[in-house]
């Protein structure tokens, strides 16, 4: 059995949740290669060091002294040295941050530096190999990874080490510069490193014991998800669940490799295991709900628009001329309904409307705002009969109005669009439904 962990920001904020994070890779052998996020707030008025970075970036495009900042920024990493009695020091890598800051100030050099520098401190408190991802992670002139040298590159350093610690979030851009992944990026950088070493498990360390069935904010301690397959976890992280980045599950996914996300702080906790495709019966009709508000629909009415070829691709067309793109397009015979994110809509809405106009010649348009989207996804859905019945029943038992209603053939999951203010409503009342009362 050989691993990669990552561990989150929140596992890493201070020694003593270094001292954690040391027991648990030297409680199995089989954790190789380690993948370390910046450290995170310590409590709940903190800030994360990777915005005390960019604050410091914004400080140096200002034109004011870095002195301050780096600063406090060093004495966060100093408190860690110290609590965990290193023999180490960051000078060194701190001067070099500030001169490369005040001659070429960019954002992504900045914002990496965070992983950069916990990377340092947790190779030397681990007592293994130091991998910097700018020398084996790469991306393309479009500045989407670059799969095949780094996998390549990447698979040739790790065979050269038994141990290794690879800071996540970064790596090398093709003009040469340091590049970043979005926000929560190093899911992804321990997703790479996975794939490129073949190993035969990414568990991804973090402050909750694994995925939940509902956000935790609105529904009061919601059930954990055991076992959840890479498709349902696609469609619960795309509309809002976000214990893991969304494009962490494609470097491991082709390679077969399961990600076991875990808690930090409750190592005894089995967590949630993220599979290609599961024999295990879920345990509920359900495997999680999940939404975001924020939407509108905008829908087109024709006489005889189904007899009309390419009537689809105009409307689609006119939304994509204005630079916006859709979220999903429920449609009947004379009706054709684009949903669209709110903010991004009204920016251009009567462009939108003139072309609308232009390109179908519509008998009517109407639009529809405050609209929330709520997804409810289980694999178990397609083996169970009157799902739909009974989401809709849910619904009407909370006094929620249903404005819309999105299925895909898969039966994976059903979309349905409520107003904004019925939305947590809406998502207590489908958990209820399918996770409390069973």
């Amino acid at each position: 059995m050989r691993k990669v962990v990552k561990f989150g920001g929140s596992s890493l904020a201070d020694s003593k949740q270094f001292e954690k994070v040391g027991n648990i890779i030297s409680a199995d052998e089989s954790r190789l290669y380690v993948v370390p996020s910046a450290p995170g707030k310590r409590f709940s008025k903190d800030t994360k060091v990777t915005d005390m970075l960019i604050k410091a970036y914004e400080i140096t495009v200002e034109g004011g002294d870095l002195g301050e900042q780096l600063k406090k920024i060093k004495a966060r990493y100093d408190e860690i040295i110290d609590g965990l009695g290193l023999e180490m020091t960051l000078d060194d890598e701190f001067a070099t941050i500030k001169e490369n800051l005040e001659k070429n100030p960019y954002l992504d050099y900045a914002s990496s530096r965070g992983e950069y520098l916990n990377g340092k401190v947790l190779a030397n408190y681990l007592g293994f190999e130091f991998i910097d991802p700018y020398e084996t992670i790469f991306f393309n002139e479009e500045g989407q990874l670059n799969d095949y040298k780094t996998n390549k590159v990447l698979k040739k350093r790790l065979e050269e080490v038994e141990h290794a610690v690879i800071p996540g979030f970064y790596g090398q851009g093709k003009d040469g510069r340091v590049k970043t992944f979005s926000r929560g990026g190093s899911d992804v950088t321990g997703s790479i490193v996975a794939a490129a070493a073949g190993v035969d498990v990414y568990e991804n360390w973090t402050d909750v014991s694994g995925f939940l069935v509902a956000d935790p904010r609105i529904v009061e301690d919601p059930e954990t998800i055991s076992t959840i397959t890479y498709r349902e976890l696609r469609e619960l992280s795309y509309m809002g669940a976000s214990v893991l980045h969304e494009e962490a599950i494609f470097p491991v996914r082709s390679k077969g490799i399961p990600i076991n996300i875990r808690n930090t702080n409750r190592p005894q906790d089995e967590g949630t295991w993220i599979v290609e495709s599961t024999a295990k019966k879920p345990a509920y009709t359900i495997t999680g709900v999940a939404g975001k508000k924020g939407f509108c629909s905008i829908t087109i009415t024709q006489a005889l628009m189904n007899s009309q070829i390419g009537f689809g691709r105009r409307v689609l067309q006119a939304f994509e001329e204005s630079d916006i793109s859709f979220e999903h397009m429920p449609s009947g015979i004379d009706t054709l309904s684009v949903v669209v994110h709110e903010d991004e809509f009204l920016l251009k809405e009567q462009e939108v409307m003139a072309r609308l106009h232009r390109m179908t010649e519509p008998d009517s348009i109407e639009i529809e705002s405050d609209l929330a989207l709520i997804a409810v996804v289980g694999r178990g859905m397609k083996s169970q009969s009157g799902t739909a019945a009974r989401l809709f029943a849910a619904l009407a038992n909370a006094n929620v109005n249903i404005r819309m209603i999105d299925q895909g053939s898969s039966e994976l999951n059903i979309i349905v669009g409520v107003a904004n203010n019925d939305f947590e409503a809406a998502i207590r009342a489908i958990y209820e439904n399918f996770v409390a009362r069973v």
